[in-house]
């Protein structure tokens, strides 16, 4: 059994009907807000981190040349704050490459060679913050969409023209997080396009906070990609959602729930990460609180779970 040693976080929800409950409080985040929720997530056993994106609708959520639209935030520099805590914290953080483009996901036929704006983008990220020793690699943050039980060639392309770009610029290190997970089919195919996928890290989604698959299917899948990572000898990582939906809007799943889910999935990869602690969980009386308050409720139902595993 494996904690929890991941998280997704953003500045602004890239759905702000699914953010709704967080947002508002995390444009109002000062510098030492955003110190203390990170510190929040590393004394969680978060050790990995991945913001969602850079930019959003064309407006930046840093100080960009490249860029130049802001977004309203009270912290000058929002990106250069978690970098910091980051490093303080001995964290691995991971920058999203996107979303530069309405609708979010833009092209992947642009976006694949990569577009202009990407390797401007990025360029400017590794010179503006290569510094920080917790900039540990890129997260692209147009999801692949496994169809059918294998990625879409398209996207094979995408991705591997990406990582070429963003590794000669450094840091080295390239995520994903696919959907479609419960459809693969780990067969020989998929093994060959694991083996052509020049990415480092795959996490792949649980969908069970979307309620697209069952947790029964859910261990299925990942016995299938466990065999399948193995054979192409890469790393498994999984992506386990901690959110509900009510209306459009994302809370808390149950504490039970997020149990169960890790329960299933974590004996059979490498590293667990979580969509996401931040807007779904906050420790109590925390100094930078963003979400509904039983974020707090599944705060202490995960902490109690772990210390009692001795995963803490």
């Amino acid at each position: 059994m494996k904690r929890i040693t991941g998280s997704w976080f953003d500045f602004y929800h890239c759905n702000p009907y699914e953010g709704d409950t967080w947002n508002a409080a995390t444009q109002q985040f000062s510098v030492n807000d955003w110190d203390a929720k990170i510190a929040e997530m590393a004394e969680a056993g978060m050790d990995t981190l991945i913001l969602l994106s850079v930019a959003l609708h064309g407006k930046a959520f840093y100080p960009s040349d490249v860029m130049p639209l802001r977004w309203d935030m009270l912290c000058p520099d929002p990106l250069e704050a978690v970098l910091t805590a980051g490093d303080r914290l001995g964290l691995s953080i991971y920058l999203g490459l996107g979303f530069f483009t309405t609708p979010i996901m833009g092209s992947l036929s642009l976006e694949g060679d990569p577009s202009p704006i990407a390797r401007e983008m990025a360029k400017e990220l590794a010179s503006r913050y290569g510094r920080h020793t917790s900039f540990a690699g890129w997260y692209l943050p147009v999801e692949a969409a496994i169809y059918g039980g294998y990625f879409p060639e398209n996207y094979i392309y995408y991705a591997n023209q990406m990582s070429d770009f963003l590794r000669a610029l450094g840091p080295s290190k390239v995520l994903i997080a696919p959907y479609g997970t419960r459809s693969v089919k780990g067969d020989s195919a998929f093994i060959t396009q694991l083996r052509f996928l020049d990415v480092d890290y795959i996490a792949y989604q649980d969908e069970i906070g979307v309620s697209r698959t069952t947790f029964e299917a859910v261990r299925e899948t990942f016995l299938r990609l466990r065999e399948a990572h193995d054979l192409a000898d890469k790393p498994l990582w999984a992506d386990i959602e901690l959110f509900r939906f009510q209306g459009k809007v994302l809370y808390p799943g149950s504490v039970e729930r997020i149990i169960r889910q890790i329960e299933v999935v974590s004996p059979l990869v490498d590293k667990t990460l979580c969509y996401q602690y931040h807007g779904l969980m906050n420790k109590p009386g925390s100094k930078a609180h963003a979400g509904h308050e039983s974020s707090i409720e599944l705060y202490q139902g995960y902490m109690d779970y772990v210390r009692s595993k001795g995963l803490l």
